[in-house]
């Protein structure tokens, strides 16, 4: 008997989290601590998941939001922590973020938010941990939303201020200041960042139309005429399993849509081609101009991916840095250039995080080596096209200014002429550039050049 009552009170000890917590914590702890990516790790982890609908919008939510919105939670925690926050355990430092997420911006009761999630550490972390965990979680109940970041109004300092309320380093602030030249657009920029952003799905000519996606429900794209907005989980689409369709941001639509108009000849070569969005509309309107469409990719596993949705076309595996040394030359070259990704924070949380101004200066330099190798590579009177999914001045404007000053053989195009007709307020200096609050898109820019005859 004494043996069954003990049975019965471990069990009721036990923790007993829902599946659905469980796993965001656990993508959470992937993406922060292992350097994953969750725009890629969600949709794997949801697919091979048992979860109901309900469920699976919750882990979305918990773990796209608490990751936008990490720094802004940070900042409560380490004032109630009775250690540095710094050196709170990982663990830790993760599930009271899912916590303080819950409370300050989803509608869940403060004591169910708590509940959950000290449940949840407790099957993760341990006994001991959670207690830790729930001390403050109910330390951070006892004062309201507008209580905790009154104090913000006391700091003068936009660029300190809004790294707080809207969860971004002091860096990116700045860089988009630059930018802009007013603090109502930087705060209309940095929160649209924080805003879940639909999926869009892109039609590839030859294999779908725009109609064809309007057919099954979507919304078609205000500017891009191969595109629409999808309510729903895109990889249960017919379309996509068959590889007729893609799933990608209208901004990089609209990228590969001006670069097909500006460019003609007979050959074309995305050089930075992974993952392969870009190339899989661009291969599909070369296949049918009848151009030859080659896309280069440095990293062998993401040409596999892009071999898959390019239809056949060539697919080059090298450093995208020496393909000036070859023999071949095109008639017309995308350079999607790495970059910081400041213009694709909706999509991609966690890179507000990784990138550092240190990241910057080599990724410039990267820039210009694919620039240099391009125009090696690029056949007198041919198109180079320079994207990036970054507006920061240092990726932008500052390499066109010094394309034009390294590379004489170089006349800009100016983009305007080749723009959908009723993309307003998207040009700066003769170029492309796309803003989340203004367009709607990820904030694309795209230069574009003429190399001289003779």
């Amino acid at each position: 008997m004494k043996y069954l009552v003990e049975s019965r009170r471990n069990t009721f000890k036990s923790p007993k989290p829902d599946a659905a917590r469980l796993l965001a914590f656990d993508l959470l702890s992937e993406v922060n601590r292992n350097d994953g990516y969750s725009n890629l790790l969600l949709p794997q982890a949801l697919n091979a998941s048992k979860l109901e609908d309900r469920d699976r919008s919750l882990v979305t939510e918990l773990l796209y939001g608490t990751i936008r919105m990490q720094g802004k939670h940070d900042w409560v925690l380490a004032q109630i922590s009775d250690r540095p926050w710094t050196e709170v355990d990982p663990g830790i430092i993760d599930i009271c973020r899912l916590g303080v997420h819950q409370i300050h911006e989803m509608r869940i009761p403060d004591h169910a938010a708590v509940a959950a999630t000290v449940e949840v550490a407790r099957k993760r972390i341990g006994e001991s941990k959670a207690s830790f965990v729930n001390a403050l979680l109910r330390s951070v109940t006892r004062k309201s939303l507008d209580e905790w970041f009154a104090p913000l109004e006391e700091i003068s300092d936009p660029v300190e201020r809004f790294s707080i309320q809207y969860s971004h380093p002091e860096w990116i602030v700045s860089a988009y200041y630059d930018l802009l030249k007013d603090w109502t657009e930087v705060e209309a920029a940095l929160k649209i960042n924080n805003e879940a952003a639909t999926p869009t799905l892109v039609s590839w000519p030859g294999f779908s139309t725009q109609q064809d996606l309007i057919d099954i429900g979507g919304e078609p794209t205000e500017y891009s005429p191969y595109g629409v907005h999808w309510k729903g989980n895109p990889g249960a689409l017919d379309l996509i399993k068959a590889r007729k369709i893609g799933v990608q941001d209208e901004g990089s639509q609209i990228v590969a849509e001006v670069f097909a108009k500006a460019a003609d000849g007979a050959s074309w070569l995305d050089l930075c081609a992974g993952p392969g969005g870009k190339a899989a509309l661009l291969s599909s309107i070369a296949k049918q101009r009848d151009i030859r469409f080659t896309a280069n990719e440095i990293s062998s596993a993401r040409a596999e991916l892009i071999s898959q949705v390019v239809h056949g076309a060539r697919v080059l595996v090298s450093d995208g840095r020496t393909i000036g040394t070859s023999s071949e030359k095109f008639d017309a070259i995308l350079i999607d250039a790495p970059c910081t990704g400041l213009g694709a924070l909706r999509r991609r949380p966690e890179v507000r995080w990784r990138r550092t101004l240190q990241d910057l200066r080599a990724l410039t330099q990267l820039q210009r080596e694919l620039v240099d190798s391009a125009i090696d590579a690029l056949k007198p009177g041919g198109v180079l096209g320079y994207a990036t999914c970054s507006p920061h001045l240092a990726e932008t404007s500052v390499q066109i200014v010094d394309i034009k000053r390294k590379h004489s053989n170089l006349s800009q195009i100016d983009v305007d002429q080749y723009l959908p007709h009723n993309l307003d307020g998207a040009t700066r200096e003769g170029a492309m550039s796309l803003w989340t609050h203004k367009h709607g898109t990820d904030a694309m820019y795209l230069a574009l050049f003429r190399k001289d005859i003779g």
